[in-house]
């Protein structure tokens, strides 16, 4: 993003909170953190105090889509707390909430409506991560979760895959006989 449109998320960002609440705001790109895929942009917002955090996470539904409505571009928030928080280890020393919006342009097919699809969590290596990344980059995909769906359709249409599915079936019924 452009300095007068990072200065116009980070103002939109701080008018949502009270005055001196925030910290930090950071714009992030593509590289910039692996959850961000091509041609998405994140925000990192660090607050003074985890209850500010915790009271924006109950009371904001609207301000949240305030932000997802002015800030379209924007693939996801991420509001953590300047304040060490032992208990949050798994999100480093700092108290995470996350908020994750929409990015614009990202649709799902109608056929595949969310709650028809089944979340699927997997790691890549940085070889693989980068083939995907570049499929989005070309237009194959929206997102890494359509790049997958995209790759197993493919394997689908491999007329290798029917005869794999005949042997399976026949495995199956093998294993019946025991």
């Amino acid at each position: 993003m452009e300095g007068d449109s990072a200065n116009r998320v980070e103002e939109q960002v701080r008018s949502a909170f009270p005055e001196g609440a925030v910290k930090q705001v950071q714009l992030l790109t593509y590289g910039d953190d692996p959850r961000i895929e091509p041609g998405q942009t994140a925000v990192r917002v660090v607050i003074s105090d985890k209850e500010i955090v915790r009271a924006f996470e109950k009371a904001s539904r609207e301000v949240r889509e305030r932000l997802c409505n002015e800030l379209p571009s924007i693939g996801w928030i991420d509001f953590r707390t300047d304040t060490p928080d032992e208990s949050a280890k798994s999100a480093g020393p700092f108290e995470t909430r996350s908020f994750r919006f929409k990015a614009s342009g990202r649709t799902t097919p109608p056929a595949e409506l969310p709650e028809q699809l089944t979340p699927v969590m997997t790691r890549l290596g940085a070889a693989d991560l980068a083939a995907v990344d570049m499929l989005i980059t070309a237009g194959i995909a929206n997102s890494r979760a359509d790049v997958l769906r995209w790759a197993v359709g493919r394997i689908r249409e491999n007329p290798a895959y029917a005869q794999i599915q005949d042997r399976v079936h026949e495995i199956g019924e093998l294993k019946t006989r025991f």
